[in-house]
């Protein structure tokens, strides 16, 4: 197994289960240690390439990801390689996207899908999911199929 992320470094989430994701904005430096295994970038353009495996959900900024169901599926696959991988999810400025992003997998994670968004302001940042619309796409989180 891989070395983890570890509580307390730059922008970790620990989710209950013991999963621990990092959120980031890219436009800020690439934090001191080990890098992710597995990057979900939610950018409105294709990322820059890394060295690392990573997903691109096209996801403007203040916005909503342009395909939910590839969001679902990708955010599904990050919270399960967050098992056992370093797991990075990175916006732009780390909080509205990521924010929106961390409170997903927490809903994933068994975190009540009304309690998620606080849950992420806690834990992540206070700021995190900046509009209205994020926070109704939180909430649709635990419903199948939507």
């Amino acid at each position: 197994m891989s070395e983890t992320w570890q509580d307390g470094d730059p922008g970790v989430l620990r989710l209950p289960s013991g999963r621990l994701v990092r959120g980031r904005g890219l436009r800020r430096p690439l934090p001191a240690g080990p890098v992710p295994e597995f990057g979900v970038y939610l950018l409105g353009r294709r990322p820059p390439e890394v060295d690392w495996e990573q997903r691109w959900l096209r996801w403007p900024d203040f916005w909503l990801p342009g395909d939910e169901a590839e969001a679902r599926a990708v955010l599904a696959e990050a919270w399960e390689r967050a098992e056992g991988e370093r797991v990075e999810v990175a916006c732009g400025g780390g909080r509205g996207r990521t924010g929106t992003a961390l409170a997903w997998l927490a809903v994933l994670d068994g975190v009540p899908a009304g309690a998620a968004v606080e849950f992420v302001r806690r834990g992540y940042d206070a700021r995190a999911v900046e509009t209205p619309w994020q926070r109704r796409f939180v909430a649709r989180a635990a419903l199948p199929g939507t």
